[in-house]
């Protein structure tokens, strides 16, 4: 096999990636109910850098509750587009308005940044949803798969005021563990990526947006060589770790935190799943309203995945009966929380 080919393989086990699959920007919801209307909007300008918010909802004038929905991609990759079809539908039919987010990606743009864009879409969110959009801006959720599960439970403690509820997918509340900051065995049997193709794709330009591949490669790159975390918050680890309590949600948790859920699969070879098991205990020593489920046997993505990785075919709808009833979990959370 080509080194070439192997990297391309590589790119398929990665940190939540959004795979492009019935992006919602291509292809309408299919369902038997109304269609579902969808805008994009220029939420911020940075330089020459457009970051924008794709806002769904179903028709109707009627004032609902919002979702601001945060893809995955390590904070390298990703954008708006990754919401899935099938979720997104669950989201619009339980009644909520869902605004998927660009961020800045690193490592051209620090973790210091990429929260002002958190922070930025919230309140864009909260002072021009209701004109454009017509959400609630006292009752909206925060959703985040992986690197965007990290940024929900950031939400939790950043945001002002507080959203009201928050739920992540296979998320993490430290990113100052030996989990991030060593090299990682699973990222270590892959093949060794050397650090000249790592950083090829990586340039001076402000980015918003981005394909998976290449840049999933700089991504396993850091992975072996327990670089991560330098590269995104752009602190030496060795020299501040101290730095680093301030971007860590689990030293953050108090109780007046947000109501959160956490879902995780206990084979994740990408994210430990005790990352979701220590916020929970976290969570629960504050007297928090929380909920962790841990799927068991199931991977990294495995909403998108359900029989793990690698993938030995394309992304299925939500099919799988134990994936629908945690997404059905979701949805009751959302309601008790945000309301219909």
């Amino acid at each position: 096999m080509s080194k070439l080919r192997r990297l391309l393989t590589t790119a398929l086990i990665l940190a939540g990636c959004g795979l492009g699959y019935l992006s919602a920007s291509t292809q309408s919801p299919k369902s038997a109910s109304a269609a579902p209307t969808s805008k994009t909007y220029i939420y911020k300008k940075v330089g020459t850098c457009d970051i924008k918010a794709d806002v769904y909802r179903l028709p109707g004038n009627e004032v609902r509750p919002g979702i601001l929905w945060i893809h995955g991609g390590a904070l390298i990759f990703g954008n708006r587009e990754d919401v899935k079809d099938h979720q997104l539908r669950r989201y619009l039919d339980a009644g909520y308005v869902v605004v998927s987010i660009d961020y800045r990606l690193a490592p051209e743009t620090n973790l210091p940044a990429i929260l002002d864009d958190l922070r930025d879409a919230y309140q864009w969110m909260r002072a021009k949803g209701p004109e454009l959009f017509s959400i609630d801006p006292e009752r909206i959720a925060v959703v985040g798969h992986s690197a965007g599960g990290y940024l929900t439970l950031v939400a939790g403690f950043y945001l002002q005021p507080r959203p009201r509820a928050l739920v992540s997918f296979y998320g993490y509340g430290d990113i100052s563990g030996d989990w991030t900051i060593k090299p990682d065995r699973h990222y270590a049997k892959m093949d060794r990526i050397e650090k000249e193709d790592a950083y090829k794709p990586i340039g001076e330009n402000v980015l918003s947006e981005s394909p998976i591949f290449p840049r999933v490669i700089f991504y396993n790159y850091c992975r072996q060589n327990g670089l991560w975390t330098n590269e995104v918050t752009g602190l030496d680890v060795a020299k501040e770790p101290e730095q680093l309590a301030k971007y860590c949600p689990i030293r953050h948790v108090t109780k007046d935190y947000p109501p959160t859920l956490l879902l995780h699969g206990d084979s994740d070879s990408d994210v430990p799943v005790e990352e979701s098991k220590k916020m929970a205990s976290a969570l629960k020593q504050q007297h928090v309203p929380h909920k962790l489920i841990v799927m068991k046997n199931y991977d990294h993505l495995f909403d998108v995945f359900p029989e793990g990785f690698p993938p030995k075919e394309k992304p299925k709808e939500l099919k799988d009966p134990k994936v629908i009833a945690a997404f059905d979990e979701v949805v009751a959370f959302l309601r008790k929380h945000l309301g219909p």
